[in-house]
């Protein structure tokens, strides 16, 4: 949780204020913003968002790299407490969802609980208080409850590269974009060929004089459904209150239709194949390029991505595609796997980020003064992957099996906040009541996740992505099912599986 950049916004209140909360929520992304609105609008106004960076946002604040931009749809990659009618296209860019962050933020009265710079140090359940102590960068602050909300996407990964230490020319990764590093006229080696990369790749391959893309394995890519919205649309979204709530629905219910796929139902699977092979063909007339670019691995094992403009730009003059990933670098030349040598100006890493291994889980300590990680030795888990045995009052938002690779995933935040909120709740009327998960109860529920993951996509045999826990072979990131069953699943807290303790007052 080292800080990515000095504050640069101060909050409303006195920095002595909201120190003892009882709620401290980790994180100003999606879930840590929807977690604080949620209490608001719930007239708890007792909390405290803590923020290592200098502004609110997260992975959108973070990633300011050329072309970024959202591939869920925009009406439903946003909360649908907040429906925003101006939104420009069907895919949003970037820099728009950071602004509905802010304005989120802003709008919510959010800004007087957050606190930037404060780099999260360790958090300790204290036994005896019956509080979870957090040190920051920033000081010392203690809540009742601790809510995690830094999400999958918060600390990049970089690989172990012998030699690039060394490297003569600029490095950087696409999560830490130097604005500062121009790109026109040089000799630019792109390190990845996922998410960021394909978004990446066609703006670069427009300045660069010469780009390589290093592939360690190819992805499977479909047609982007792109458009901007009509002015007429926006003016529906404004004055029709059924027109948003209309459209999210049909696109969420379109979007559940994947997930058939990632199933592997073979009707639907294929026709997903089929569809992503077509458009590389369509798209790539060279066969060695095509051949190069056609995954040997089933549709669904790593993440789809959706381009019309990757697979044009790897066709450029200026644009090679090197089938191998990238093995050492001597100076200012790189090596790829292949043996393959190439003189660079600057090495952008697009290699994703720390995500089985997440490294705020090193930072919890529990009731037994474990650390998370060390529970979490054989893999991430969590009870309705919301709550960790061991880890009283704790709650982790967008945590264990929480991951979508179909739908969105502010669905699966908003759901968590409702479970949180309902354990609040309970906790208030019932004597500021602790709450921990029994070992019994999460281990019927990973177990239950873990049956379910059988004959999907993502175990299939020679699998190999993320999603996946290396150590354990278990898949701890994704949510294996529809996403309405995650929400009729884990929407609503009932404490029954819970052990619970009366507060200090009431013992």
């Amino acid at each position: 949780m080292n800080a990515n950049t000095a504050p640069q916004t101060t909050p409303g209140t006195a920095d002595d204020a909201l120190t003892d909360v009882e709620v401290v929520i980790i994180g100003t992304g999606f879930a840590g913003l929807g977690m604080g609105a949620q209490l608001k609008r719930h007239g708890r106004d007792s909390f405290v968002l803590l923020e290592r960076a200098g502004d609110v946002g997260g992975t959108w604040r973070d990633n300011t790299y050329p072309g970024a931009a959202c591939d869920i749809p925009s009406h439903i990659y946003s909360f649908s407490f907040r429906p925003n009618p101006d939104w420009s296209r069907v895919f949003s860019p970037g820099p728009e969802i950071q602004t509905y962050l802010r304005e989120t933020a802003r709008e919510e009265g959010l800004m007087p609980h957050v606190r930037f710079g404060a780099d999260v140090e360790g958090a300790r359940w204290d036994s005896a208080a019956q509080r979870w102590t957090v040190t920051t960068s920033r000081g010392i602050f203690t809540g009742r409850f601790l809510v995690t909300g830094t999400g999958h996407l918060a600390d990049e990964a970089l690989p172990t590269i012998p030699g690039l230490e060394d490297f003569t020319g600029e490095v950087f990764h696409s999560a830490r974009w130097r604005q500062d590093v121009s790109l026109e006229g040089k000799r630019v080696g792109i390190v990845g060929s996922g998410a960021s990369a394909i978004q990446l790749v066609p703006e670069v391959a427009k300045v660069a004089s010469e780009l390589v893309v290093f592939q360690r394995s190819a992805q499977y890519i479909k047609p982007r459904p792109d458009r901007a919205y009509s002015d007429t649309e926006k003016r529906t979204f404004r004055r029709d209150a059924e027109a948003i709530p209309d459209h999210r629905a049909e696109l969420f219910w379109t979007l559940e239709s994947g997930y058939a796929a990632r199933r592997a139902v073979p009707n639907y699977l294929a026709e997903a194949r089929t569809e992503a092979l077509r458009h590389l063909e369509r798209q790539v007339a060279d066969p060695g390029l095509r051949a190069n670019l056609t995954p040997d691995y089933e549709l669904g094992c790593k993440r789809v991505l959706i381009s019309d403009t990757y697979y044009p730009a790897l066709t450029r003059d200026n644009v090679t595609l090197e089938a191998s990933a990238l093995a050492r670098v001597e100076g200012d030349k790189a090596f790829s796997a292949d043996g393959n040598a190439f003189e660079f100006d600057v090495l952008i890493f697009c290699t994703g980020f720390e995500t089985t291994e997440p490294p705020y889980a090193r930072l919890v300590h529990g009731a037994d003064g474990r650390s998370l990680a060390d529970h979490w030795a054989q893999g991430m888990e969590a009870f309705a992957s919301t709550t960790v045995t061991g880890f009283p009052n704790l709650f982790i938002l967008n945590g264990p099996n929480t991951g979508l690779t179909h739908n969105s995933l502010v669905y699966m935040i908003e759901t968590q906040v409702d479970y949180v909120l309902g354990a609040l709740d309970w906790s208030q009327v019932n004597g500021d009541a602790v709450l921990e998960v029994s070992p019994e109860a999460q281990e019927r529920y990973v177990t239950e996740l873990q049956e379910r993951t059988a004959g999907t996509v993502w175990v299939g045999d020679g699998c190999k992505s993320w999603y996946v826990d290396q150590r354990s072979g278990r898949l701890t990131l994704v949510w294996p099912d529809f996403a309405h069953a995650f929400r009729y699943r884990n929407g609503t807290f009932d404490p029954a599986p819970y052990t619970t303790a009366g507060s200090l007052a009431a013992v």
